[in-house]
């Protein structure tokens, strides 16, 4: 994950509002629906989120990985407002300085709400904890280089530096930006490293927007059992992934094995320099021996 100079502009979004700009990737945050649209589908919809945390007789954890503007937390939280359950939310990135861009253009974002004084208040004291509707929420801010976060920390969850620790999650939102932009977020030893930190005793979905076959292919090598997610205005589906076999409802079957295999870029992604190239021989006999090709014919 590389050192972070970053600085954002407000632009305006192909399908009416607004977005947030990063010009160190020079990428658009959530740029096909919009923020709160795109957050509502791609994460809270996909991960089954509302009948979840609902059916948690304690507390439900969520890690959200790339806090940017906080449109995927905040819908998280504004959807659970609707449940009598407790939620803690952790939330990772370099800093607050996209969260606190976000603040200053809230009336033009428009997904705030009446969240705003509490995000403002993660953006300065880095948690907060708090009720909305019948929900209780405990929300930190978790700064720094995730990739790093990810070694350091012990399986089971506990960090290094936080008396609170690092609950393992029942759901992750995956949403650093886009392998081309941020490579180092989507390779195999990452997803493994986070593979390494769930509770093997308890399901925990992971939902992303990137539908990349070497992004799949990692996951899946990983441990991750792996389908098609939620499609969205602009996207025709996205990825969802989980630990259990039940927690994938499409899961990705022979016909899009056969597709990898002929594919120019399926190899995962290890280190530098990061590019696409075809399975190798050694790749193409894992992932066909993952147990969810398990049947299938040249898995």
């Amino acid at each position: 994950m590389s050192e972070p100079n970053l600085e954002f502009e407000l632009v305006p979004l192909r399908r009416g509002g607004m977005g947030i700009r990063s010009e160190r990737y020079g990428e658009i945050c959530h740029p096909g629906v919009g923020p709160q649209e795109e957050a509502e589908l791609v994460y809270v919809r996909a991960l089954d989120l509302r009948r979840r945390w609902g059916a948690e007789p304690s507390e439900f954890v969520v890690w959200d990985v790339g806090l940017g503007g906080a449109a995927n937390a905040t819908a998280v939280i504004q959807a659970a407002a609707a449940e009598d359950c407790s939620l803690r939310i952790l939330s990772f990135d370099w800093g607050a300085e996209p969260l606190r861009f976000a603040l200053r253009h809230a009336e033009e974002l428009g997904y705030f709400g009446e969240l705003q004084p509490r995000c403002q208040a993660l953006a300065d004291h880095g948690a907060v904890r708090f009720e909305l509707g019948r929900a209780r929420v405990w929300w930190e801010l978790v700064a720094g280089d995730f990739t790093e976060r990810m070694k350091l920390a012990e399986p089971g969850g506990l960090s290094p530096s936080k008396t609170e620790g690092w609950a393992p999650p029942h759901a992750i939102l995956y949403d650093p930006h886009s392998p081309s932009a941020n490579p180092e977020m989507w390779t195999l030893p990452l997803f493994r490293d986070l593979f390494g930190r769930l509770n093997p005793d308890r399901m925990c979905g992971l939902a992303t927007y990137s539908r990349s076959t070497a992004v799949r292919v990692a996951l899946l090598l990983a441990g991750f059992w792996v389908g098609a997610g939620t499609g969205t205005a602009t996207k025709e589906e996205t990825t969802v992934a989980s630990n259990r076999n039940e927690g994938v409802a499409a899961p990705l079957d022979g016909r899009w094995l056969e597709r990898v295999r002929r594919s120019l870029a399926a190899e995962p992604w290890v280190s530098p320099p990061f590019g696409g190239r075809p399975l190798e021989e050694g790749t193409w006999a894992r992932l066909c021996a993952h147990p969810q090709f398990a049947g299938i014919q040249g898995g």
